[in-house]
Formats: C-alpha cells, sequence, structure tokens
C-alpha cells in the first residue's frame, strides 16, 4: 500500500484530497494510508447531517469556525490542532468472504486491526465501542467512518491526541444520534485525548497497513475544492 502525509493549506482542501483519492482509487488507481493535521479549528459535518442540528452555527460565525461536510455519514466532529486525522483508501473485492465485501465487514476488520496496532502504540487495551468508536476506559478518542462507491471505498477518522476538548462545548451540540455506550455524557465527559504522539499513530498505522511505498501521483484535489468543499451549496445543504 502507497502512504501519503501531507497537510494541505486549509480544511477545505484537505478533505477535498480525502474524495480525490478516493475517485483515484475507483478509477483503477492504487490503496493508500494518508495523514493529516488539521492547523485551524473547523466543524466537520458527516454526509446526512442537517448543520443547524448539530453544529452551534452562531457560535462558530462569530468565532470565524468554518463549518464544512465530508463526503461520509456518521456525525459532527470539530476538528484543530491536536488532531491527527487518517484516510484509508481500499480497494472493494467482491468475495464474500473479503474483509471489504460490505459495510459491516468493512468495518469489523478495519476497526478490529486499528485496535490492535492503537493497543500497541498506546500500551493499553483500546476497545471499539459503537460501531467504529475507538476507546480508552469507555472514553472516545476516535471515531470514523466510510463512504462506498462501486470498486473502492474511503474509511477514515480522527484521533484526539492533544486536542482542547473545552472547545467541542462550544461548537457541537448534543448528537442527535448517539451509541448506547455514550450514556448520554456530556462531550467534556465522552471524550478523551490518547496519550501517544501522532508520529507513534502513523507508524503503528504503517505498519499494521503495509504502508510502505510514497505516493507517487497524488490526484487534483483543486476541482473538488471550488465545486464543493468550498461551497454552502454542499456544506449547508441540510
Amino acid at each position: 500500500m502507497n502512504f501519503w502525509d501531507a497537510t494541505l493549506p486549509d480544511p477545505a482542501a484537505n478533505l477535498a484530497a480525502d474524495e480525490a483519492l478516493l475517485d483515484a482509487c475507483e478509477a483503477g488507481g492504487a490503496e493508500v494510508l494518508r495523514f493529516w493535521e488539521p492547523t485551524e479549528y473547523f466543524v466537520v459535518l458527516g454526509y446526512s447531517n442537517v448543520a443547524a442540528r448539530e453544529a452551534n452555527l452562531e457560535n462558530c460565525r462569530r468565532a470565524g469556525v468554518p463549518v464544512l461536510r465530508r463526503c461520509s455519514g456518521g456525525g459532527a466532529v470539530l476538528q484543530g490542532p491536536g488532531c491527527l486525522n487518517y484516510a484509508l483508501i481500499l480497494h472493494i473485492d467482491e468475495d464474500a468472504a473479503h474483509q471489504t465485501h460490505s459495510i459491516p465487514s468493512t468495518n469489523q476488520s478495519v476497526m478490529e486491526r486499528q485496535r490492535v496496532a492503537l493497543s500497541d502504540a498506546l500500551k493499553r487495551l483500546v476497545a471499539v465501542e459503537g460501531i467504529s468508536d475507538l476507546c480508552l476506559d469507555g472514553r472516545k478518542f476516535s471515531g470514523n467512518s466510510q463512504r462506498r462507491l462501486r470498486r473502492a471505498l474511503i474509511f477514515h477518522g480522527t484521533f484526539l491526541l492533544n486536542f482542547d476538548l473545552g472547545r467541542v462545548e462550544e461548537f457541537l451540540a448534543i448528537p442527535s444520534r448517539q451509541p448506547e455506550y455514550r450514556r448520554g455524557r456530556s462531550h467534556g465527559n465522552f471524550l478523551a485525548n490518547a496519550p501517544v504522539s501522532s508520529e507513534s499513530i502513523k507508524k503503528a498505522l504503517r505498519e499494521a497497513w503495509s504502508a510502505n511505498q510514497s505516493l507517487r501521483e497524488v490526484p487534483d484535489w483543486e476541482p473538488l475544492v471550488r465545486t464543493k468543499y468550498a461551497t454552502d451549496d454542499w456544506n449547508l445543504r441540510f
């Protein structure tokens, strides 16, 4: 598998690059593991989230925090310094026994591989909770989601490492859909930073996915920025 460790200049470009990698794989390109680390605060909505329901839009406007939308499902998140993002771009295998055959099989196989890799990196037991969360002692430090095309999928997520968790209450509402294990907890009581460096996570995931080759040809993400990720028609569509 190829890897690409690159943080682009702004949030819209980073989200667009993830989708551009997916489109390239769908067109016959290689599988990729990508990393990027935000340098500013912004909200990312899941594909079908209602912006006014999941985000505190007035607080975002006053603070100049952009509200964007990703191409995959799941709930809204606040991103910023102290987060590490990754994206796995994988081929879909139609064989019913293959890990990428279906949404459930992909969730199960990817999350278990991530769990083992992160447990080794942290020297602590990491648990998979809900559908695709990673937790330490019942508190979430990583949320993940996927989007599937015909021949390729993206499985991506965020690790909270040295993030200002107090800011989440300011910009995100209590989510309209919650996993049972959350038990109604506030953001502050539900989320946690993982005590590990971004470099340690990168190393663990590169080893887990055998991502040994640097990506040589990076797809053009700029058209997706212009037509999608930098537009209210996409970001505030719901």
